[in-house]
């Protein structure tokens, strides 16, 4: 990913409501599948990392890129946005690949 295209997804995250978030029980099987259908579907999700929960958000972030085969955009406090490129042509965020 360039720094352009990050720029450029870092822009369109600043809008987006966190569609996912982390507590306690911290990263289940379930909420891996559900992230990786999310980013399927949309190609750009924000993750809300909660207060209760005790693992760090940069790490929390890279073991879910890791499990969902995504790119992490930005970890800012305890907010995380991941990008994976999408198959279906007509939803992609970048059409010029």
């Amino acid at each position: 990913m360039t720094t352009k295209e990050r720029a450029y997804l870092k822009s369109l995250a600043m809008t987006m409501e966190p569609i996912f978030q982390v507590g306690k029980s911290s990263m289940t099987p379930g909420l891996t599948q559900a992230i990786s259908e999310a980013l399927e579907a949309r190609e750009l999700i924000k993750i809300s990392v909660l207060k209760n929960c005790a693992d760090d958000p940069r790490e929390l972030a890279e073991i879910i890129a890791e499990r969902t085969r995504s790119q992490i955009v930005q970890v800012i406090g305890k907010k995380i946005v991941l990008y994976r490129e999408g198959k279906d042509n007509k939803k992609k965020i970048f059409n010029n690949r």
